[in-house]
């Protein structure tokens, strides 16, 4: 839920610039979403280098190399986020974080079904275990909305 509120934020930041400086640059609201999509994976993606062992607890017990896996889900990330901010590598990018969100999604259903507690150590509860699973389609609508539609640029 906190990468929801991050993207959000970057998102209404970028708004609230719009409406000052930078008119034609962020015209769009699709725009708006790629910036601030780019921004926050590529944020999460440094975060998940930075300390890896914060989240390795979300992948279930019997898939080995957790750490890894969540070392190399934050390169995924943070060459997604890049990767949106480039025309040429725009689309590739933005499937590749679909994918990737499809691929992780079973993380969340463990920290769901196991009540783990949040990223972070925030105690756990069913309401923000279970609510977390509802965040993953529209992180893939919003890089769908603000990158693959035929309508952005």
């Amino acid at each position: 839920m906190a990468f929801f509120f991050l993207l959000v934020s970057i998102w209404a930041v970028l708004w609230l610039v719009s409406r000052f400086a930078f008119r034609q640059q962020l015209a769009s609201h699709a725009k708006k979403g790629r910036i601030a999509a780019a921004i926050a994976f590529t944020l999460i993606g440094i975060s998940h280098l930075a300390s890896p062992e914060k989240l390795a607890y979300m992948i279930a017990d019997w898939l080995p190399y957790a750490h890894e896996m969540v070392i190399l889900s934050g390169i995924a990330e943070m060459a997604g986020g890049i990767g949106l901010l480039l025309p040429r590598f725009r689309r590739l990018a933005a499937m590749g974080l679909i994918i990737l969100l499809v691929v992780i999604f079973p993380a969340n259903i463990n920290v769901a079904i196991n009540q783990l507690p949040a990223p972070g150590g925030l105690p756990a509860s069913p309401w923000y275990t279970w609510s977390r699973l509802l965040f993953q389609p529209m992180y893939i609508a919003w890089i769908w909305w603000s990158c693959l539609r035929k309508e952005t640029n």
